[in-house]
């Protein structure tokens, strides 16, 4: 034991966090590479590539040049600097978007011909007919809605929105034209810009000629093809599309900020007008045009993308949305009830008889759902008291917690404002909650309320019960159908207790002695963590069994990975369930030749966090909200809470067990920082979520059958073999 803690971890046994997110990022599209795939799902993977990196640039690459600007030199975990990061990112970035376009232009544009789907690229490869239709469609449809805006002496450059995607044109006077100013009768060259409307679909569907059953124009070729009518007096030079991005992370003073909400809604214009820091321009840019827009964007020669395509690949989501082949498609998996629960009447009674547990998207939403909207009605309920970290459009829940309120109810709303992207949506949900007569608060000062938790008070004839909702994922029926997340019901009392401890010390400054069952960041989650590998290590050193099991989005933080690292040259056996970024590196001898670690990127994404502890055989689970990340342990209020139901604890078992025999969505990590696809060559090929659609099927449809009590933990390599 003391001689593991005296072990000094250099900055070469761990990979650098942002390196690291390019690589998951990079499984993406592989996905979008993978021919095995339905069509249309890998046009779906390469536009996620595409949300994914711009708001990764947006947030990570924007933070590492504030800090640059800074003059901020403390090196990461890695050992690099935020200049030593931008300069290997610039590469790496670089790198990754010509693969994304190279996936698009030799792979998915061609098979998406060959299969009668056509998407217009250029207005110079339209028809006749095509042609004529596009510019009926232009003057009825875009013309009005579009703003030209030149620039010269008396209109300065204007100011371009984030993200917008723009067309950018040299002009030049005609002739003929009339003089409407002195500036206007010089013989030059001048620049004007129009934005893309995104008021109006992007991807704009037209009438098909043969062999093509379908076919798209993207919107900015509609205009480009039009520009002329915008500047009548002008000769179009060239005109190309381009689109920027700003830094869109903010920073608020809450120590300062009277009013968090209308502070928040200050700084959510930062977003829209914060520091440039990339350019996208198409490959065959004039360069005269290029120039321009980098003098008046201020931004360097690395800042400058050169897409071979159309620009900003998301309009693949929108062609998902609009092709009509079904064939192209993954078969779609419909959630099933969970047999455990009652369906179309309150299940108070059922929580009470027993812990109900929770796997979706493969088990409904639903029945969250019912919970709330239950109790909302229910006269015997008393209060309900709920975090809402991010939720849908139109979400069923906050409109079950405003049905409550005017039921009578007393109902406390915890909702987070600071939710990255979503604190405008937050936002005008607070503004209803509020108004429905809901008790809402907006978290602790300087922390965001990341756990999720509802709890519901009850008046029953043996007195006050409380029931509670815990879970891994946010409390969002849209996203619940592609995000694979767990949770349980409980009455547990003890729960029940530290679940009331949490509302109270969100909406005041209450924290309990002690908690019962309940582990929060950042006041002792951390410490859990550790008393819980400690146990670990103490057990392997005398020569007992020690094994880790551990699924979450992320791990990148220092301490933890040398806690584990300690673990394994302990010999505790080690294996991890990581979808994103990890810092850790497996295969270092003496250090992490104990410890294995495995990627699922599938059709859900994967979301849920559930660890696992051996306990010299008495097993332990846990679930929550908090992935090992520093924020998550030191800079959030999350909630792990554990798998107390034996049943329970064998699907939360079973679902790692599943997701460690993965070999055809799963990739593992190699000693040399790459992530590999498995050897499937004489082996069974298992895919953990079509394993889970088929299990909660059998499930939903099999009485009194007990499911999910292996406990094997064997993975799709050997530990000798996974080099």
């Amino acid at each position: 034991m003391d001689e593991t803690k005296a072990f000094e971890y250099t900055p070469d046994m761990f990979e650098n966090r942002e390196l690291s997110w390019l690589k998951f990022n990079e499984r993406i599209l592989n996905e979008a590479k993978d021919t095995k795939l339905p069509l249309m799902e890998r046009v779906k993977f390469l536009s996620i590539t595409e949300s994914n990196f711009i708001e990764f640039f947006m947030v990570r690459v924007a933070s590492l040049k504030d800090q640059e600007n800074a003059g901020y030199k403390k090196p990461d975990l890695a050992g690099m600097t935020p200049k030593d990061q931008l300069e290997a990112l610039d590469k790496a970035c670089h790198d990754f978007v010509n693969r994304q376009f190279q996936t698009w232009n030799r792979s998915l544009y061609p098979a998406l011909k060959k299969n009668n789907i056509l998407v217009i690229e250029k207005y110079e490869d339209l028809s006749e007919e095509q042609s004529k239709f596009v510019d009926i469609y232009f003057k009825k449809n875009i013309y009005p809605v579009l703003t030209p805006m030149a620039v010269d002496a008396s209109r300065p450059f204007p100011l371009i929105a984030n993200k917008s995607l723009n067309i950018g044109a040299l002009l030049k006077k005609k002739p003929d034209a009339p003089v409407l100013s002195k500036e206007a009768s010089k013989d030059s060259t001048v620049f004007a810009t129009v934005q893309v409307p995104t008021v109006i679909p992007r991807l704009v569907e037209i009438p098909s000629e043969a062999p093509y059953e379908q076919t798209f124009i993207l919107l900015e070729q509609i205009i480009e093809k039009n520009l002329g009518v915008l500047f009548l007096n002008y000769d179009v030079i060239c005109a190309n599309p381009y689109r920027i991005i700003r830094n869109g992370d903010f920073s608020i003073d809450e120590d300062e900020a009277e009013d968090l909400l209308s502070e928040i809604q200050k700084s959510l214009h930062q977003r829209e007008w914060g520091e440039i820091i990339r350019i996208d321009g198409e490959q065959d840019t004039d360069k005269r045009l290029l120039k321009f827009l980098m003098k008046n964007f201020k931004v360097s020669e690395n800042a400058l993308y050169a897409i071979n395509g159309p620009i900003d690949l998301t309009f693949g989501m929108k062609l998902y949305g609009k092709v009509e082949n079904k064939k192209l498609f993954e078969k779609s998996y419909t959630p099933v009830w969970p047999k455990s629960i009652p369906e179309g009447r309150p299940f108070f009674d059922e929580i009470k008889k027993k812990d109900r547990f929770v796997f979706h998207p493969y088990d409904s939403f639903q029945p969250v759902v019912d919970f709330i909207r239950y109790a909302a009605d229910d006269p015997q309920v008393l209060a309900i008291k709920q975090t809402l970290y991010r939720v849908s459009g139109n979400s069923p829940i906050v409109a079950a917690l405003g049905h409550a309120a005017e039921n009578g109810k007393q109902v406390t709303v915890l909702v987070e404002l600071k939710a990255r992207f979503d604190e405008e949506n937050n936002i005008q949900w607070a503004k209803k909650l509020e108004k429905a007569g809901c008790h809402v608060i907006y978290g602790l000062v300087g922390l965001k309320t990341h756990c999720k938790i509802a709890l519901v008070v009850r008046e029953e004839d043996d007195g006050i019960r409380r029931y509670v909702h815990l879970g891994t994922g946010n409390y969002n029926d849209s996203t619940a159908k592609i995000y694979s997340d767990c949770g349980i019901f409980t009455a547990n009392e003890q729960i029940g207790e530290d679940a009331t401890a949490v509302f109270n010390m969100l909406s005041g400054y209450s924290e309990p002695p002690y908690w019962n069952r309940l582990a929060l960041a950042p006041i002792w989650l951390r410490t859990k963590f550790y008393s819980l590998i400690d146990r670990e290590i103490a057990n392997a050193a005398k020569g007992k069994k020690g094994l880790i099991v551990a699924k979450m989005n992320s791990l990148c933080d220092k301490e933890m990975i040398e806690k584990l690292y300690d673990a394994s040259r302990a010999g505790v056996r080690i294996y991890l369930v990581i979808r994103g970024i990890c810092c850790l590196k497996t295969g270092i001898k003496g250090v992490s030749e104990n410890i294995h670690v495995v990627s699922i990127v599938g059709t859900f994404l994967e979301h849920a966090r559930i660890f696992y502890f051996y306990n010299d055989g008495d097993d332990e689970v846990y679930m929550g909200s908090a992935d090992w990340m520093p924020r998550n342990l030191d800079r959030r209020v999350e909630i792990i809470f554990p798998v107390l139901d034996s049943d329970n604890k064998n699907r939360a078992i079973h679902i790692l067990d599943t997701q460690l025999s993965d070999n055809l969505k799963a990739y593992y990590l190699d000693a040399d920082g790459e992530y590999k696809r498995f050897d499937k060559r004489g082996k069974v090929e298992v895919g953990s979520q079509s394993e889970f659609c088929k299990e909660a099927q059998l499930e939903s449809g099999t009485k009194n059958k007990k499911l999910f009590t292996e406990r094997t933990f064997t993975p799709a390599f050997a530990p000798e073999d996974d080099e």
